[in-house]
């Protein structure tokens, strides 16, 4: 893209960058006009969309070469290996190719299921088993396996048949005596077994009945544009919206660990595309819903049913009918990138996900081109006129890229001139601004409550360590994009698999805006460093209520200690100085005359938190960085910022070890102290420090510190937060994990307190989501 960029001709590229939405039908035709004549990109093109070049396509030389590895590895007892390379080999494996008169694909999930057996998998080796009998039927094996893995479940009547029908099957004398042999043990364990019930698959569907898609209006406000308001009044932890995405595209760094449909981790039996070797899905159903191409039915030897009772055949019927279906009305995502193209795997996620948005709205419209207007397709925002010049080229030739893939797609045709590509231009821009990034809780191992303790973050942005999150996909939800933000929200987005739900966190009145955030809250991230990017990434400037009036947590994010180490007071930077003197303008009722600062008159503010750090101080205090708002004492702010961060890495260094000890963390407690006396005390990177305490200490099994300094970076979080905000739960989550590990009576009280505040955020899907919430409370009834 750089090298492309590079050259397109000065001229061309200062009309770019100069333009505005109106002008892009005449910039994306000259450049249209450029590229046609430009080898390097029609090469370009080529390499992206042909097949017989592609990286993306089968290959059955490299399924058989990854097929003997993994029988290698099967024979020497390394199991994990040999799943490996079988998955591998079912990745790239054509769904027609043979091997000795038997089909690859289905000998691949013959032999994944016998490594999925050893490994004590048997509900994934019996889905493989099903995959290998739907594509051949009569295939001896795959029905000898499933009935092993049947009799392992305790589903006798099944294994029974299908150790019938495998010895009906078997061709040599050897296999058929092995299987009488297997059969007459399970019915020994059938008739030895108390209640002998068959075991079906449980469907976790993570869909509970609850009510929701109350009644909303669309609102518009001089600061905001169109936002969304509830017409009666909302309780608190309610239900108001649920939404599956228009479109969605997996993150490149989830492809090889979830679902690329519903988003959720990926099994051991996971499922390859039928016809490219880009996607994984968690099952067959999800990879014919996502659109790849479907199975094929291949010819079975119907002379060997002739054998088999009625019941049999009607068995075999069951057992190998494809129950799984298109949706009405489905869109099939993945079909037009699919049959060994590797564009979708090489251009950005936002690209790959505009490909799809305008597949979809075409097909959603009878898969018509004639009246190609994609003003049709998405009523959002953009913000194309307030792009940097380099992204507006950026995004030209990537619209460009994406109008030539898809003419390549089988059956798709878009028009391609400068009002087409111009309208990609604001789709892409329109995407950039109102997707959605999809968050999925990870799963977590709560057999092991010190496990459960979680990764600490690494991000910079962050005053606290989350229960670990990850960033899976990106979608387009066309509802749930006209919410709009709040540094302060009231409504809280989660979801699960793919589908989007928003909840209140608080009690909404009727006709009051509902909110949620974009990015940083109050109490993660100061007012200026939010202001700027919210402005960055989305191109406006926030005036919500967390932005346009003075926060406690504001002040005391980034503030230093007073240089009085007996006064609790706020020293601040220039920067933030700066930031808050700006709301000041605005505030109204503010009284600028005496010796009263104007932050204590205006009625906005929470008196009591403010009198911590700054009761009764001083105009010129405030309006000069590095003087403490409290007792007026200055502190050179040059030298105490290079001190705490020297500190804070000192830290970070002993704390992060692989090697930290209890020696190590007596050390660090020093530097602790010493990064207290420079920072205010609900500084966000004494939040970390203690957070970090915590861990390294429940690490070297030293819980009753690892609990205090746990209940420190709490008390900080308070004071940053509200007390009922979701980072407290997070939090709770660790306090309650080490107070059980201690015995301590005050774990029941922690559990109930973040389950009341998870409860809050997720209602009834809260169990659901964090499992081990349950596990909490059955490991605290012995504390008790």
């Amino acid at each position: 893209m750089e090298k492309l960029k590079s050259l397109v001709p000065e001229t061309l590229r200062r009309m770019i960058a100069e333009s505005t939405a109106d002008d892009l039908p005449s910039t994306c035709s000259s450049l249209l006009d450029f590229l046609l004549q430009f080898e390097p990109f029609q090469q370009m093109v080529r390499d992206l969309t042909d097949p017989e070049v592609a990286l993306c396509g089968k290959n059955k030389e490299a399924a058989l070469e990854s097929k003997k590895k993994g029988n290698r590895c099967f024979l020497t007892g390394d199991y994990a290996n040999a799943l490996d390379f079988y998955t591998q080999a079912l990745r790239v494996a054509p769904m027609d190719a043979l091997e000795e008169d038997r089909n690859l694909v289905a000998t691949l999930y013959v032999n994944r299921a016998s490594v999925l057996h050893k490994m004590g998998l048997v509900r994934e080796c019996v889905r493989d088993c099903n995959r290998a009998l739907r594509i051949s039927s009569n295939y001896a094996k795959a029905w000898f396996r499933r009935g092993k893995a049947n009799a392992s479940m305790g589903n006798y009547e099944d294994a029974i048949r299908d150790l019938d029908v495998a010895k009906i099957m078997e061709a040599s004398v050897g296999g058929k005596k092995q299987i009488e042999s297997e059969t007459k043990i399970v019915l020994d364990q059938q008739n030895s077994a108390a209640s002998p019930s068959k075991q079906h698959n449980q469907n976790n569907s993570n869909k509970l009945d609850e009510p929701h898609q109350m009644k909303l209006q669309c609102v518009t406000t001089p600061e905001k544009g169109k936002g969304l308001a509830s017409t009666v009044d909302i309780p608190q932890a309610s239900l108001i919206h649920t939404e599956d995405p228009f479109a969605m595209i997996i993150l490149k760094h989830c492809r090889e660990t979830h679902c690329h449909y519903c988003l959720n981790e990926l099994p051991a039996d996971k499922v390859p595309c039928t016809s490219c070797s880009i996607p994984w899905y968690c099952s067959q159903q999800c990879c014919i819903e996502a659109g790849g191409e479907m199975y094929c039915d291949y010819p079975n030897d119907q002379s060997i049913h002739e054998y088999l009772s009625d019941d049999l055949q009607k068995y075999i019927l069951e057992t190998t009918l494809n129950a799984d279906s298109e949706r009405d009305n489905q869109i099939s995502e993945h079909k037009h990138e699919c049959k060994g193209v590797h564009w979708p795997a090489v251009l950005p996620s936002e690209i790959v996900l505009a490909g799809r948005v305008l597949v979809n709205s075409i097909k959603k419209r009878g898969g018509s081109t004639d009246s190609f207007n994609l003003g049709e397709i998405l009523d959002l925002s953009h913000h194309y006129s307030k792009m940097p010049p380099e992204s507006k080229l950026e995004l030209h030739i990537y619209s460009t890229v994406l109008s030539f893939c898809l003419q390549h797609c089988d059956g798709f045709e878009i028009p391609l001139h400068g009002i087409s590509i111009s309208q990609i231009v604001i789709l892409i821009s329109q995407i950039r601004v109102n997707s959605m990034t999809v968050v999925l809780m990870k799963s977590i191992d709560y057999y092991d409550l010190v496990g459960q303790f979680g990764k600490f973050s690494s991000l910079e942005g962050g005053p606290t360590s989350n229960v670990e999150q990850v960033r899976v996909g990106q979608a387009i939800y066309t509802s749930g994009s006209l919410f709009n933000h709040s540094c302060q929200p009231n409504i809280h987005a989660y979801f699960l698999s793919r589908t989007l739900h928003i909840r209140t966190t608080e009690f909404v009145a009727a006709g009051c805006p509902l909110e949620l955030s974009y990015g940083p809250q109050v109490g993660q991230w100061d007012c200026k460093d939010r202001v700027q990017f919210l402005e960055d990434e989305y191109s406006f400037r926030c005036q919500c209520s967390g932005c346009s009036k003075i926060n406690f947590s504001d002040l005391v994010l980034n503030a230093f200690h007073c240089g009085n180490l007996n006064c609790s007071g706020i020293v601040l930077e220039s920067s933030v100085v700066n930031c808050e003197k700006e709301k000041l303008k605005h505030l109204p009722n503010i009284i600028n005359t005496g010796s009263m600062d104007p932050l204590l008159q205006a009625e906005e503010l929470n008196i009591d938190d403010i009198n911590k750090a700054a009761h009764n101080m001083q105009i010129n205090n405030f309006s000069h960085p590095g003087y403490c708002l409290k007792c007026g004492s200055y502190r050179d702010l040059e030298s105490s910022s290079a001190a705490a961060n020297k500190c804070f890495r000192r830290l970070k260094n002993s704390l992060d070890s692989e090697n930290v000890s209890s020696t190590t963390l007596l050390g660090a407690l020093s530097s602790l102290g010493e990064l207290r006396s420079t920072l205010h005390a609900y500084n966000r990177r004494i939040a970390e420090a203690e957070d970090k305490f915590a861990q390294a200490f429940c690490l070297v099994g030293e819980l009753q510190p690892a609990m205090e300094h746990c209940k420190a970076s709490i008390q900080i979080l308070e004071n940053l937060y509200n007390p009922n905000h979701i980072v407290i739960g997070y939090e709770l989550a660790k306090l309650s994990s080490i107070q059980l590990l201690l015995g301590d009576t005050a774990a029941m009280d922690s559990i109930d307190r973040l389950y009341e505040i998870f409860s809050c955020y997720y209602g009834s899907h809260t169990d659901v989501i964090f499992p081990y919430l349950q596990l909490l409370r059955k490991r605290c009834r012995p504390v008790l």
